[in-house]
């Protein structure tokens, strides 16, 4: 199924696996003595289970940690946030994954994970349920807060994990990583930051409807600018189809304020959501002839890329903690339609405001991704971006200038927001692959003395490194 709302972040590449007694061999024993990892980390103050599960080769746990509600004031009240932790070796190094949302509790593999055959840490960014403080005070979600959730787990993790540490992301997961670095630029010895927004100037997003203007061909935009216009054109019949829907399911519209509204909002997300996870090759399933085309045949098309149930209140609940702060810190886009007649539109794209409950104040900083924007310029150290050329998202990226080191980023050619070091070009494969394999402290001598044999440590394992970009909402990177 592929309904944009259901498909999680980019480069949901959590983690991990434990193994039964029998199939931790592989991970077992600990250069470092006798005690059993679990106890070790359970020793951690703060430290507590929730399962174990098993996976051949590893030991992964689902844990919780004890966290400050405000690391500023740390007196005023805990939370627990949720993380999980894929156990290979502590003689190995440790990928520190972020998604940026709620945390998998699904064994998975970064690609970094797979390339230095590292342990992997993964992290629920704090609001996200269940890692949420009651009550919500939601002045304490911001990134500062959140990359202070990090140093914390780092600093108690690096006891036992004490080798070389990346830390990664895709989407907002690859924005946390880079913020995380930002604001304790001396944690990890790397970064591997993939397909992360950068809306340096919240305002200004000419960049988005540059590349939308540009991206595939004109064929393919021709047929999503279509059966978009239609999608407005047949409004009031389209409109029924949505009302029996939301009775059917008891869907309610309070966050958005309105079904027309919600309406409107999916449709508006059709073309961006269809770049962000789809390729020029699935665009012979969208109608040709719009405008010929019967309201269901323009139904399912938006409904299968941008989801109808996703601007409910249902729908958005789970996300609110990434619209308060699209709203008050990361900037959302905002993008024109220039095949669609103004009669048709009614809200535009509408702001993260809208989607966030009224009773939550909220106030923008737009000091805050220019700072972060600023840092990564000139003061970026061993930090590698890696864009999709077809994704929306990577209209605006993270550029390095004067004063950063050993850093770089890397576009692969076609690619969407599942865009990874596997897909780059060869030669940025196996120099990016290198360099990861280098901050983690484990490139053989002959990638040392030739990056272009550069490859991962690990063997793919088709569940552990699986892959698929699991979708959302189009605006929602």
């Amino acid at each position: 199924m592929r309904k944009a709302l259901r498909w999680l972040l980019a480069l949901t590449v959590l983690i991990g696996t434990l193994s039964t007694a029998g199939a931790a061999t592989a991970a077992e024993p600990e250069a470092t003595g006798t005690t059993d990892i679990k106890e070790r980390l359970l020793s951690i103050p703060g430290m507590s289970l929730i399962e174990e599960k098993p996976y051949t080769g590893y030991r992964f746990f689902v844990l919780n940690y004890t966290q400050p509600v405000d690391h500023r004031r740390p007196s005023k009240g805990t939370f627990e946030q949720r993380i999980t932790v894929l156990h290979k070796d502590t003689a190995r190094p440790t990928v520190f994954y972020t998604g940026g949302y709620s945390v998998s509790t699904t064994p998975r593999r970064a690609e970094p994970t797979q390339i230095v055959d590292g342990n992997q840490v993964s992290m629920e960014y704090r609001f996200f349920t269940p890692s949420r403080p009651q009550p919500a005070d939601w002045s304490k979600l911001d990134i500062w807060q959140a990359a202070s959730d990090q140093h914390r787990i780092f600093t108690a993790l690096k006891k036992i994990y004490s080798e070389n540490w990346i830390s990664t992301g895709g989407s907002k997961g690859g924005m946390t990583a880079t913020y995380y670095e930002r604001f304790y630029p001396r944690d990890m010895d790397g970064v591997v930051a993939y397909v992360a927004p950068n809306d340096v100037v919240n305002k200004e997003d000419s960049a988005y409807d540059r590349f939308f203007a540009g991206v595939g061909t004109k064929e393919c935009r021709d047929r999503l600018n279509g059966v978009q216009r239609e999608a407005l054109v047949r409004r009031a019949p389209l409109k029924e189809k949505y009302a029996a829907l939301a009775a059917e399911n008891g869907y309610t519209f309070d966050t958005v304020g309105s079904l027309d509204r919600a309406y409107e909002a999916v449709v508006l997300d059709y073309v961006w959501g269809f770049w962000q996870y789809s390729t020029v090759a699935d665009c012979q399933d969208i109608p040709a002839d719009a405008k010929n085309a019967t309201d269901d045949e323009i139904w399912t098309s938006v409904d299968t890329i941008s989801g109808f149930s996703f601007y409910t209140d249902q729908g958005l609940t789970p996300y609110t903690p990434y619209y308060y702060q699209a709203g008050t810190q990361l900037g959302a886009p905002t993008i024109t339609f220039p095949h669609i007649e103004k009669k048709y539109v009614r809200y535009g794209y509408q702001p993260p405001r809208n989607f966030v409950p009224r009773s939550i104040d909220m106030k923008f900083e737009p000091s805050a991704m220019r700072d972060v924007d600023t840092w990564v310029r000139h003061h970026a150290r061993q930090m590698l971006f890696v864009y999709g050329e077809n994704d929306p998202w990577g209209a605006e990226p993270f550029r390095v200038g004067h004063g950063a080191r050993d850093s770089y980023v890397f576009t692969a050619p076609g690619m969407n927001h599942g865009a990874n070091v596997a897909g780059l070009v060869a030669g940025e494969k196996a120099f990016a692959t290198a360099r990861i394999l280098e901050w983690a402290g484990v490139a053989p001598a002959t990638v040392q003395e030739n990056p272009a044999a550069a490859k991962p440590l690990a063997k793919f394992d088709a569940k552990l490194d699986k892959r698929d970009v699991e979708r959302q909402r189009a605006l929602r990177p």
